[in-house]
């Protein structure tokens, strides 16, 4: 089943997410490698496709996994997590419709 994994960030993250990036990227990349990832990516904290110094407010990360607790377990140890990136992350179920 696809669960969507949404973080917020703190305010000012743009640094932190900098020196975090490549790791956080990896693991995205496994998941897509291995055929589970569906979608990724941060939410720009202006409404621009490149914010540049504004920075991102969150992220969105929809992949498969077995389980809710799986979910979450992956989630818990996100290098954006390590890097105080994130202040909130919320898991849930997700059903893809469309397309």
């Amino acid at each position: 089943m696809y669960y969507a994994i949404i973080s917020q960030d703190v305010e000012n993250s743009l640094d932190m997410r900098k020196g975090a990036r490549d790791a956080h990227l990896k693991r995205l990349q496994d998941l897509k490698d291995q055929g589970r990832l569906l979608i990724a990516g941060p939410h720009p904290a202006i409404d621009s496709e490149d914010p540049g110094e504004a920075g991102f407010s969150g992220s969105l990360v929809v992949a498969e996994f077995d389980s809710l607790q799986d979910a979450e377990d992956w989630a818990a140890v996100d290098p954006y997590i390590d890097a105080g990136v994130y202040q909130s992350v919320t898991v849930k179920p997700f059903k893809k419709v469309l397309p």
